[in-house]
Order: structure tokens, then C-alpha cells, then sequence
């Protein structure tokens, strides 16, 4: 039997890309499916103090993830290059080398992970009565690193080659064994903010193994010892071109951190509050995330078969899709975001209705704003199918800088409510970065599609 792989190179751009964005979503929509379930069994299953704890622990899990997702998005880069390009020795080779890598990153990241857990949640000001349960699901998931990088790692490959399909059934499957978990480990086992950290992990694991297995079938990667091996220039231009995208990650998170801490001096409410939106965000950036690793394999796979009309083609198709979808999704959490909300928030009356408030009005806001997040995600990731990882970076900086100021200015100016705009602002600055950076790139191909056209008249 062979893998899903698929060849960007030919038919009409649009169709291709919603085909492959498709089964990216499916899965995600599955991946999203747990992140929600944990957030929906910790926050009625055991109260708002735990899924604060969970908010305080948010964007430091997310900072070490972001890493092991930009190292290994990085790779699959090269990946999609060298399999557009139809060079099959080589993309064996990267992908040996890619692999080394990710267990040298993957060692340091969990020491590293460990290690910074007390002194960060310090920093952050995390109120004491929710400390315990942020350090302890922290600890867990930092110890499941390895788990998240082979993951992480497996999924770019298929990826690189087209293959959106396994990923997407190898998540269905997590999703329904970590939904089973968290009910078995949180509410009948009772063990607490463990018990959802650990369902995770497994759940992860089980997708891992289902990718390994399929990847096993793909004739054109029937690997070599030698192919292990690491070769200087080969593993300098995969640290080239993922390091930039880690570092793009880390900083994104570290100003997440920054508005975490702001947050954390409202009280244990406004963090609950503003936790039940963000285990939304991942919903609301769903598609744009799919659309995103679309873009990196089609722009990838097309430079590399030298075909850059077809790269400004689909550009273009997919901003126009992302802005469709970004409308559609902001309609719907409007009309009926609260009831969604209401999925995670429990507690006395007055407590609901506290937390209900702030939770529904940041969601209002960042619905209304997302057709901005669409286009950064499909800018960015075109930039960095080009082979391009350090413009991209630059758009996190922007991102860190925007996202900063705003959590530490407009609460002074207009009080809490001053937060929910940092996102917002964050996303901006970015693709102010991104267009200026896209169009400048796609104008430096001038002579390469000079040379497609002769060729092709």
C-alpha cells in the first residue's frame, strides 16, 4: 500500500490548496476537539481555580511546543523543496539529518523545560492559590517532550510530500482516546490537572506510532544507515532555515508571557475568563493554520520544480479563501459564543456570570478582527516555502514588540479591557512585516519566471 504523497506542481492552484488545507483542518479540528475536552472536563470537572492554573501554564507549554514546531516546520521546508524538485537520495538524506537534529533539540529542550517551570510561573506573578497545579501540568508536559518532537517531526514529513490525509486520521484517532482519558484520569480516577496533562501525552504518542507506520510505506523513503549521518552543509542550512522559525516562536510566546502576567494581576476570574477565550483561539486559528502548512508544501514543492507564476497564483488564492473562512468563523462565535464559552466555565452564579462576561468580550473582539490573522498566516508561510525563515522572524519580532507594548500600555489608558487588544495589535504589526516582505521576495523571482515563461512559449 502506498502513502498519500501528492505533487503540487500541476492542476489549478485553488482546488489544491483547499484539498490539502481540508484534511490539515479535519485534523486540527480533532487536535482542537482535546485541547477543548481538557479545558471543558478541568474547568467543570474541577473548578476555576484549576482552569486558571491551566491559563497560568499556557503560553510557557506553548513556548517550548512553538520551538519544537518551528525546528521542524523549518525542515520540512527543504523537505518539500527537494521532493518538488524530484530529488529523491537527497530528501532521504534530509530527512536522516532532520531526525538527528530533532533528538539533540529534543534533549536540551527537556532539560531545559524542566528546569525553568518555578522561576517562569515567579516571574509571571502566578497567584499562589493556583501555583501548584501550573508547575505540576508544566512538569508533565515538559516531560513528554520527546513524545511532541517525534510527533511534530513525523507530521512534517508526510506533510513535505503532500500526505495531509495520515496526519488527519492519525489525530482522529488521538482525539477519541484523549477524550476517553481525560474522562477515566480527571473524573473517575480523580487525578487531577495530572490526569489531563498525561491523557494528552498519550493521546500524542498513539498519533506518532500511527505516522511511523504509514511512513514505513512510502517506497521513496526506504532509508540507509548513511542517511543518519550528519553532513556539515546540509545541517547548517536545516538549522537556517528552522532556527528562525523557533526563535520567531519562542519570542511570540515570551510577549504571551508578558500579557499573562498582566493578566495575572487581575485576580483568579479574569484569568479564567480570559483562559476559556484562549482554548478558543485554537478554533478560531484552525483554518488559518491549515491553510498556513498548505501554503509551505505548495510554495515549497512549486520553487523547487521552478514554477513561480503558479506560486503568485496561489498566493492569491489563498487569501482570498482565508478571508471567506475568517467572516464565516467570526459570525459564527458571535452568534453563538457563549454558548460554547459556557462549556468551560462553572462555579457559584456570580461567578459565572463575571467570568462569562470577560470571556464573551474578548472572543467578540478577536472574531471581528480575524480576517488579519488569515492573511498573516498565509503571507508568513508562503515567505517561508520560499526557503525564507528570517523576514518571517522579523514578523515575530514585530509580533513581540506590538503585543508587548499594548499589555503593558493600554490597560493604563483604559483598564482591563485595554488586554484584549494586544492580540489584535500583535497580528497587525505582523503583517505590516509580512506584505512589504511578500511582495519583495515574489518581485526577486523576476528572472526565474522570465525564464518559465520562454520556456513554456
Amino acid at each position: 500500500m502506498k502513502a498519500h504523497v501528492k505533487e503540487m506542481t500541476e492542476g489549478k492552484p485553488t482546488p489544491l490548496i483547499l484539498s490539502f488545507a481540508f484534511s490539515l483542518m479535519a485534523g486540527n479540528i480533532f487536535q482542537q476537539l482535546y485541547t477543548v475536552v481538557d479545558t471543558m472536563v478541568v474547568g467543570k470537572g474541577l473548578g476555576v481555580q484549576a482552569l486558571a492554573a491551566l491559563g497560568a501554564a499556557d503560553w510557557l507549554n506553548w513556548m517550548l511546543l512553538g520551538i519544537i514546531q518551528g525546528l521542524t516546520q523549518g525542515f520540512g521546508i527543504m523537505m518539500a523543496q527537494e521532493f518538488g524538485a524530484k530529488h529523491e537520495d537527497i530528501l532521504r538524506r534530509v530527512i536522516g539529518n532532520s531526525a538527528c537534529l530533532s533528538v539533540i533539540s529534543m534533549i536540551l529542550l527537556t532539560l531545559a523545560g524542566e528546569i525553568m517551570v518555578m522561576p517562569v510561573l515567579h516571574i509571571l506573578q502566578t497567584p499562589a492559590d493556583i501555583m501548584g497545579g501550573a508547575s505540576l501540568y508544566l512538569r508533565i508536559m515538559f516531560g513528554g517532550i520527546p513524545i511532541v518532537m517525534l510527533y511534530n517531526l513525523l507530521a512534517c514529513i508526510l506533510r513535505a510530500l503532500g500526505d495531509g490525509k495520515t496526519p488527519l486520521n492519525a489525530m482522529i484517532v488521538a482525539s477519541f482516546t484523549n477524550i476517553a482519558l481525560d474522562i477515566l484520569f480527571v473524573l473517575v480516577f480523580r487525578w487531577g490537572i495530572a490526569g489531563a496533562a498525561a491523557a494528552t501525552l498519550i493521546a500524542q504518542l498513539i498519533s506518532a506510532l500511527f505516522c511511523i507506520y504509514h511512513i514505513h510505506k512510502i517506497e521513496i523513503l526506504s532509508f540507509e544507515r548513511s542517511d543518519f549521518r550528519l553532513h556539515q552543509g546540509m545541517t547548517k542550512k536545516l538549522l537556517f532555515l528552522g532556527s528562525p522559525m523557533a526563535f520567531q516562536n519562542a519570542i511570540i510566546a515570551v510577549g504571551g508571557m508578558i500579557v499573562q502576567s498582566v493578566v495575572n494581576g487581575f485576580g483568579v476570574i479574569f484569568i479564567a475568563g480570559f483562559t476559556a477565550t484562549n482554548k478558543l483561539y485554537g478554533l478560531l486559528e484552525i483554518a488559518a493554520t491549515s491553510y498556513g502548512y498548505a501554503m509551505v508544501t505548495y510554495v515549497g514543492q512549486n520553487l523547487g520544480a521552478g514554477k513561480i507564476r503558479r506560486i503568485k497564483q496561489g498566493v492569491r488564492s489563498a487569501v482570498m479563501i482565508g478571508t471567506i473562512t475568517a467572516v464565516i468563523i467570526a459570525a459564527v462565535m458571535l452568534l453563538g459564543g457563549k454558548h460554547i464559552l459556557g462549556l468551560f466555565i462553572s462555579g457559584t452564579p456570580e461567578e459565572y456570570e463575571k467570568t462569562m462576561g470577560i470571556a464573551y468580550y474578548y472572543l467578540a473582539i478577536m472574531s471581528i478582527c480575524l480576517p488579519i490573522l488569515y492573511l498573516l498566516h498565509v503571507l508568513r508561510s508562503a515567505i517561508q516555502g520560499m526557503g525564507n525563515t528570517v523576514l518571517p522572524m522579523l514578523s515575530g519580532v514585530a509580533e513581540f514588540i506590538m503585543r508587548t507594548l499594548s499589555a503593558l500600555l493600554l490597560p493604563l489608558l483604559v483598564g482591563q479591557v485595554g488586554i484584549f487588544y494586544a492580540e489584535i495589535l500583535a497580528w497587525a504589526g505582523a503583517d505590516v512585516i509580512l506584505v512589504s516582505s511578500y511582495i519583495a521576495k515574489i518581485r526577486g523571482y523576476r528572472m526565474l519566471e522570465r525564464q518559465e515563461m520562454e520556456l513554456e512559449g
